[in-house]
């Protein structure tokens, strides 16, 4: 009998390695189907996910109370699966290097719990060669097991989207490679219980490790030249979002928008790229040029709300301004290598300490991360300017009288940034306010 049929039979074990927004609904999913060991190293979160409850606000609590996954933080219980999927996180180091470490920690772990006759899937964005060239000796290493004798190894990179309740695991196209056809057919099968869209068998691991670093870095390039023709149009005093929405009626014509691009994924995998691309001799132009203005967009933001101070006839200095929004995308409360740090930091070296609301945002972290704390949003007075920065949401319903009453009512000019173009510029600017977005 076939790994396949013993995991539908309920004979063998399926575990997830990596319990964060990208493992856990994965780990959710299969739990319908198969017995699942739910793994990950902090103790917080497994106790969070016995409890039902859902930190990432991926699944929702209900859901989380419902599966059958048994989680734990016990890496013996590894042990007892034989298909395993590693869904961690594969950040950059500070000179935008990639940093496998975690996902060279979850190899080591695996290692060492790994039983003949396993497969191992990795799911973690990496650029093409690391699973068999980085991973793969150090299974062998900790297990002592010989890959491709006494346990195989495959790629599905992961493609679920944070916050996104119609994009989901089910609904995308899954993307499938083994070492050799017996693993690719297996792993097919494994994946087809859960994804309802289907899969599509890459040719090699290498081929679906490029798929993936691919997809965000195209989307980072066009998001790119959208910041630019906003940094552009800004200075001929043109509205960026009218000039697409008439630019978007031709039927070719790319619907991107200008934006803050953090998060994971678009914000990091282009440097997993070029840095192989480096280290084969090549040097990025295109990709690294696209990163670079990207990167740049948080002090253009930090920038331009001076700008508006200074003309608005507020004194920088003890400027009071609050920032609606803090996490990396809308309606999700991941924090992690959000750019709206970028802004804050910028404004700090003018001497101006930000008030930040964001009810969705992961509070516990964003102070672990950033040592950054919240405030209420009914704590939002007397602000000399004020960012609208995430379009959660919370933020969608907020009138321009809800606005108007965070502002200090002594400024003759209200600074309001509406970064992602959530508002009317003319109703706000009908009201007298300096209505600034990219």
């Amino acid at each position: 009998m076939s790994l396949y049929e013993k995991l539908v039979n309920g004979e063998e074990k399926l575990s997830l390695v990596g319990l964060g927004y990208v493992g856990m609904p994965i780990a959710v999913a299969f739990s319908k189907k198969v017995k699942v060991v739910g793994f990950d190293l902090n103790e917080k979160k497994i106790g969070l996910y016995k409890q039902g409850i859902d930190p990432t606000k991926e699944v929702g609590n209900e859901a989380i109370k419902a599966c059958t996954v048994d989680f734990t933080c016990d890496e013996a219980r590894l042990r007892e699966a034989k298909f395993h999927i590693v869904a961690v996180p594969t950040p950059v180091n500070p000179d935008h290097t990639p940093d496998l470490s975690p996902v060279e920690g979850a190899s080591t772990i695996l290692g060492r719990n790994l039983v003949k006759g396993s497969i191992v899937v990795f799911e973690s964005t990496v650029y093409p060669g690391v699973t068999e060239e980085v991973c793969v000796p150090i299974l062998e290493r900790e297990s002592g097991l010989k890959c491709g004798v006494d346990f195989k190894v495959g790629y599905s990179p992961e493609r679920i989207n944070p916050g996104d309740k119609v994009h989901r695991l089910e609904t995308i196209v899954k993307i499938v490679s083994g070492m050799d056809e017996e693993t690719l057919d297996t792993v097919a099968k494994v994946y087809e219980l859960v994804v309802d869209a289907g899969v599509h068998r890459a040719e090699s691991i290498k081929v679906a490790e490029a798929a993936k670093v691919i997809e965000n870095s195209q989307r980072d390039i066009n998001i790119a030249f959208m910041n630019e023709l906003s940094i552009i149009f800004n200075k001929m005093g043109i509205d960026t979002k009218a000039v697409l929405e008439a630019a978007g009626t031709k039927w070719n014509f790319l619907k991107f928008f200008p934006g803050l691009v953090g998060g994971h994924c678009i914000g990091v995998d282009p440097y997993y790229l070029t840095y192989k691309a480096e280290q084969i001799g090549y040097h990025s132009q295109i990709i690294l040029s696209g990163r670079r203005i990207n990167d740049d967009m948080g002090r253009y933001v930090a920038e331009s709300l001076v700008k508006n101070l200074i003309k608005a006839g507020n004194s920088v200095a003890d400027a009071r301004v609050g920032i609606l929004g803090f996490t990396f995308k809308e309606n999700c409360p991941d924090t992690r290598n959000t750019k709206i740090i970028d802004i804050v930091n910028e404004l700090r070296e003018y001497g101006i300490e930000p008030v930040i609301s964001d009810p969705t945002a992961d509070r516990d972290e964003a102070k672990h991360e950033y040592d950054i704390e919240f405030v209420d949003m009914s704590e939002m007075k007397d602000m000399d300017a004020v960012v609208l920065a995430v379009a959660h949401d919370e933020f969608s319903s907020l009138t321009e009288p809800d606005i108007g009453a965070m502002f200090n009512p002594a400024n003759d000019k209200k600074v309001f940034l509406d970064i992602k173009g959530m508002k009317s510029r003319k109703e706000f600017e009908e009201k007298g306010y300096l209505y600034w977005r990219l």
